[in-house]
């Protein structure tokens, strides 16, 4: 059963969030920088009613690619305060996935009063780099087949779909979710179909993740609980994930106040979308909604 779907409005229109109920305490979930919402539907599954999984479209993705500039961190964090506000929560746990780490590391660094803890899955915490680099080439270096999306034409939904099942990371995962949550980010008629995420929005969190210092070093200001799951293997499933030992630690990441597990056999997808991963994923969420 799908997530129900609400609008809460933001500066420049309406931002589309999902909830998939359950009877214990809110947690807000922020997705990668080209996905969507749906990329929690196992771990909602996993729950199993144990939380209430509150997740939104980020601006300028999904069913709010219609929200207009400015992108970037403050306005993710602007958003999502104002996701917390609609459903009248003075505090509230956040959990980020990819660059969804970085949104909620920084909501929980400028509103250390309205956050109560933080899960950083596979994202969040910034391996340094020249503050000259180039952000599309870091983009294309790092997601460079997500990225490529974005300027490509599909004839149809199965030829999206299909474009992802074939990525590396995702086709040995392949199921139902996956598949929904693919087909939500595409818009536009046949034969000219394509991502609905904005290029514009894309680089702008690219840059603030790779370069800007206030959202870099957010996770070094955090306050309140936090734990950092990281994915043993990579974007294109690759031995060599996003994270190990001495990246974490060349970050300089505090691990006395951000707890670190490691997570086996999973990639940076898969870590949401296996059933190991996601079950891990929404454990770690009920301990953190649990306090």
């Amino acid at each position: 059963m799908g997530p129900e779907e609400f609008d809460v409005p933001v500066p420049g229109g309406l931002l589309r969030v999902c909830r998939w109920p359950g009877d214990g305490p809110v947690v807000l979930a922020a997705h990668g920088i080209t996905a969507n919402a749906l990329s929690f539907a196992r771990v909602a599954e996993a729950l199993a009613g144990r939380v209430q999984l509150v997740a939104p479209d980020l601006r300028g993705r999904a069913r709010s690619n219609g929200l207009p500039g400015p992108y970037g961190m403050a306005a993710h964090v602007a958003d999502l305060i104002a996701v917390a506000d609609h459903l009248g929560l003075d505090r509230v746990p956040l959990a980020g996935h990819s660059m969804g780490g970085f949104v909620v590391a920084a909501t929980a660094a400028a509103h250390p009063g309205r956050v109560s803890g933080v899960l950083l899955v596979d994202g969040g915490v910034a391996i340094p780099v020249p503050p000259d680099t180039d952000v599309d080439e870091v983009l294309m270096a790092v997601v460079g087949p997500a990225i490529s999306r974005l300027s490509m034409t599909f004839a149809d939904e199965r030829a999206y779909a299909s474009f992802f099942r074939a990525h590396p990371a995702l086709r040995d995962a392949w199921s139902p979710a996956v598949e929904a949550y693919a087909l939500r980010d595409v818009t536009g008629t046949p034969p000219e179909m394509r991502s609905s995420c904005s290029i514009d929005a894309v680089r702008a969190d690219a840059t603030d993740t790779l370069i800007d210092r206030r959202t870099v070093d957010a996770v070094h200001r955090l306050t309140c609980p936090a734990r950092l799951l990281w994915a043993q293997r990579g974007l294109q499933d690759q031995d060599q994930g996003l994270y190990d030992g001495s990246s974490l630690s060349a970050a300089g990441l505090d691990r006395t106040r951000v707890a670190v597990e490691h997570v086996p056999d999973v990639n940076h997808y898969t870590i949401l979308f296996d059933p190991r991963g996601a079950g891990l994923v929404a454990d770690r969420i009920v301990k953190l909604a649990a306090g």
